[in-house]
């Protein structure tokens, strides 16, 4: 695949090595020619100096042919915007744009342009190495609402039906690590002792997971 990209920081040369190294073409774009200098020298894609949301620098870059188009500058407005340049006059369908506040990143999701808030995602690693586990969410979507969670759970769970622990917590089990691999649970799949599970739930929710998992089977039916 061809893939564009704007900004030669640090998370832009590094895609843009990573995606080399797997067979891809690259094109990347930076206001800044020095930018460049972040690129290895053995680099093969296309340099090219301009402003990101401008017609003629996308189409130096290759933007006509691209597979995908990713926008990692420093600035919120000229990610979203080159975004959508790319999506609704060039045409192409794979679009990222990394955004800081995560405020507008709610706002740009529901313009079909896909996020990465940078703050709120870089806040919720830090926290889940220093908090306790489970305290914070492995994964959240950009606006906030959903979350996927390790949850803790009171031993008393162990034997019961995974749709059991749905019913009762409200959320979905997106999948159990069970002695170091990952699987999908089935509609029989039974949790076990040194299971540990990973459930999507609204954010609004998790309180009552945490509450339902720290208590038994037998607590809910009463």
């Amino acid at each position: 695949m061809h893939i564009v990209i704007m900004g030669c920081g640090r998370v832009g040369s590094t895609l843009a090595h990573i995606l080399e190294d797997g067979g891809h073409s690259v094109a990347i774009i930076d206001r800044d020619p020095q930018a460049f200098r972040r690129l290895r020298a053995g680099f093969r894609g296309r340099r090219v100096t301009g402003i990101g949301f401008d017609r003629d620098v996308m189409e130096e870059a290759g933007i006509e042919s691209a597979a995908a188009f990713v926008a990692v500058s420093s600035g919120d407005n000229s990610n979203i915007i080159s975004a959508r340049v790319a999506r609704e006059t060039f045409g192409v369908d794979n679009v990222v744009a990394r955004i800081y506040d995560p405020r507008r990143a709610e706002v740009y999701q529901r313009l079909g342009i896909p996020t990465v808030a940078t703050v709120r995602w870089t806040a919720d690693q830090i926290l889940r190495r220093v908090l306790p586990e489970g305290a914070e969410p492995l994964w959240r979507d950009p606006t906030g609402t959903v979350v996927l969670a390790e949850v803790p759970f009171n031993q008393g769970w162990i034997g019961v039906r995974a749709t059991t622990i749905e019913s009762s917590t409200g959320g979905r089990l997106a999948f159990i690590n069970r002695m170091g691999e990952a699987l999908v649970p089935k509609n029989d799949t039974v949790v076990q002792e040194g299971d540990i599970l990973h459930l999507t739930a609204a954010e609004h929710d998790m309180d009552r997971v945490h509450k339902v998992l720290s208590g038994t089977p037998s607590d809910e039916e009463e």
